[in-house]
């Protein structure tokens, strides 16, 4: 299955509001940093144990680790959860970036380090999440 072929199985499986969600949110984000590198990470480990929720990822970053080494990883993250939709933004050295710069105008969410959760799409403002997006593509390279 391609990567396209697991994220369209991957929106389609969800409750038709977090669906809704979840399909605006992709379209928006290929729309805005087209041709980006597409991941999908289904949540489980080499083991196939499951250890996280499945994640759609949008760019290229490579992760470093404080014993020297590293990994590559998607630079933004869209996932659903039990309680509604989480973006991560990776790469950011300063945890409260998000929350002073972005928190505040964002409607419904809440923000942390790196993510920002929020129940229905319709409780926060698309534009405010998008241009938090946009500076980390801006900031971090694509």
């Amino acid at each position: 299955m391609t990567i396209e072929q697991q994220i369209a199985t991957y929106i389609e499986s969800q409750p038709a509001a977090k669906r809704g969600a979840l399909q605006t949110l992709h379209a928006c984000l290929l729309k805005q940093h087209p041709g980006c590198e597409v991941w999908f990470l289904d949540g489980k480990n080499s083991e196939g144990k499951v250890v996280s929720n499945p994640n759609i990822g949008y760019g290229r970053l490579t992760l470093k680790y404080a014993d020297g080494s590293s990994k590559d990883f998607y630079r933004v993250g869209l996932s659903a959860t039990t309680t509604g939709i989480s973006v991560y933004i990776m790469g950011l050295e300063d945890k409260t970036y998000l929350a002073t710069t972005y928190g505040p105008s964002l409607g419904k969410a809440t923000v942390t380090g790196y993510c920002i959760k929020f129940a229905k799409l319709e409780a926060i403002n698309l534009e405010v999440l998008l241009l938090a997006v946009a500076a980390a593509f801006a900031t971090t390279g694509a």
